[in-house]
């Protein structure tokens, strides 16, 4: 595996959100969005970065963009959280750069200190690959839940991390 880095999202990141808005990507998120839905998003990573309250992420491999990582502020059971999520296109998949992505997160999260000491995840609760990348990387299964996510019904595994407790290597 190449080196794998971060860099921060920005303007020219779009198509990586285009390339990622396919059927076969999208079938742990009950399938694809709108043209102007994926253009809302990427509009939301750069106002939300702008703003403080998200960290989008390009995961780089050797230099090469293989998917993104992110992580923002929301309150989880009352405490204050970040979540994150993440996507790795299917050239890329398979060889463990969710994993070691998702630890620079946790360092960089960790780095930003404040009072948001817990890092959650909320895969799809069938989707596999992503729970096996939380599991990895010390995060505790607290549960499943159910509600809607893009307009239809959707089950997610509920994943949280302690920031101030030490991570086993991914």
């Amino acid at each position: 595996m190449d080196t794998v880095t971060l860099r921060p999202w920005s303007e020219g990141d779009f198509p990586l959100l285009q390339r990622a808005n396919t059927p076969a990507m999208t079938a742990h998120l009950n399938g694809p969005e709108s043209d102007e839905l994926v253009a809302d998003r990427h509009e939301r990573y750069l106002r939300l970065g702008a703003e403080g309250v998200a960290h989008t992420f390009v995961i780089l491999e050797g230099g090469q963009p293989v998917g993104s990582i992110a992580y923002w502020d929301v309150e989880w059971r009352d405490r204050p959280a970040y979540e994150t999520g993440w996507f790795v296109l299917p050239e890329a998949q398979g060889r463990g750069l969710a994993s070691v992505a998702l630890g620079l997160v946790i360092a960089d999260a960790r780095a930003r200190g404040g009072e948001r000491r817990l890092l959650t995840a909320c895969p799809g609760a069938d989707n596999a690959a992503s729970n096996g990348v939380c599991r990895r990387n010390g995060f505790t299964l607290v549960g499943e839940t159910s509600g809607e996510f893009r307009d239809a019904p959707f089950t997610m595994n509920e994943w949280v991390l302690d920031l101030d407790a030490e991570t086993p290597d991914a």
